[in-house]
């Protein structure tokens, strides 16, 4: 099996360096041809000073990454501002691409980057760390097969407490604050649960002793005809990351998953509680064991490696990609729902 020729285009994303740390132990799958060094962007940012993780690899400019021969995709890890720009001249060069997350703040600019790479037959996959996630797939199956019957009410955290006063003032320097840089992984999993949302109302707080400015607090209400869903976020929840949460109720069950997702060891683990019994569980209450995870995006890159051999079609489509945005930006009070049409 031929090797996948890739390129990382920038190191000042959250996640640029736990992606390229995860291609380089896929060496099975993808040579890493170069890095794009992006920290002299002027955009926001809040990683990219640390670059023992690149060590060994080569470095080379835009110009040099695209005149690659054979290059067949790149990692767009640039800071959230840059982009979808960096990824519209990836697609005018016809490269599969894996693009982090969020997706700006121009809606239309980011479905005519979506339309663009489907017009031109280009994988594209963005970064939602969660849709590889087993304990993730499994509740959205089990809410597919009516498991846990109509769902009334989703409850879903996305707290830490890393950064410290630096993170703050990054987020500060963002337009809808934490929601909008963290509350999209929920939020894509919420749409694909439930679709698109009624009404979208964010509450954007700061915690005590920090400006009003810096919206590191928020909470946002998605409302659908007969269900609530809420997304938290909070930069300053002591002990947050381990108790990252998910909670979907519906009239036959409840999936209560804490941690979202482990990598120390221990297996990951949810609980679930069914008013009936299925083909493969009784009524009652189950501890559902994922096993032990290693990395975080080693599943969802190797997708993307089956995608652009042909061997799967890509299972999130452009009309999904959009509206999750549409909804993220609601969301974060960037803009109301019902700005583009999902033609």
């Amino acid at each position: 099996m031929n090797k996948i020729k890739i390129g990382q285009f920038g190191v000042s994303h959250e996640h640029a360096a736990g992606k390229i740390a995860t291609l380089r132990k896929m060496t099975d799958a993808f040579e890493i041809v170069g890095v794009v060094d992006d920290r002299a962007t002027r955009s926001v940012r809040f990683a990219g000073d640390n670059l023992a993780p690149y060590e060994g690899l080569k470095w080379m400019t835009e110009e040099e990454l695209f005149s690659v021969p054979g290059l067949q995709a790149v990692t767009v890890e640039t800071p959230n501002d840059d982009l979808v720009p960096t990824a519209l001249r990836c697609m005018e060069r016809n490269l599969a691409m894996h693009m982090d997350k969020p997706a700006g703040y121009d809606l239309v600019r980011y479905d005519t980057l979506l339309r663009g790479c489907e017009s031109r037959g280009i994988p594209f996959q963005i970064g939602y760390m969660f849709r590889n996630n087993p304990a993730f797939q499994f509740s959205l199956e089990a809410v597919r097969k009516g498991w846990l019957g109509d769902i009334f009410e989703v409850q879903a955290n996305m707290s830490h407490n890393y950064g410290g006063e630096a993170y703050q003032h990054y987020l500060g320097r963002l337009q809808g604050g934490i929601l909008f840089n963290l509350g999209c992984h929920l939020i894509d999993f919420i749409v694909a649960l439930l679709g698109k949302p009624e009404k979208a109302t964010p509450f954007l707080k700061s915690t005590p002793g920090l400006p009003d400015s810096i919206k590191n607090n928020g909470l946002a209400i998605l409302e659908y005809p007969h269900a609530t869903a809420t997304v938290r976020a909070c930069s300053r929840e002591v002990g947050g990351l381990e108790h990252r949460r998910l909670k979907i109720c519906g009239t036959k069950g409840t999936i209560d998953l804490s941690p979202l997702e482990r990598f120390d060891g221990q297996p990951l683990q949810m609980q679930m509680a069914l008013l009936e019994g299925n083909a493969d569980y009784a009524a009652g209450t189950h501890v559902v064991d994922f096993g032990i995870k290693r990395d975080r995006y080693q599943d969802q890159l190797l997708e993307l490696a089956a995608i652009i051999r042909g061997e799967m079609k890509n299972p999130y489509r452009r009309e999904h990609d959009v509206l999750v945005h549409e909804v993220v930006l609601a969301a974060a009070g960037c803009s109301a729902l019902h700005t583009i049409r999902h033609t």
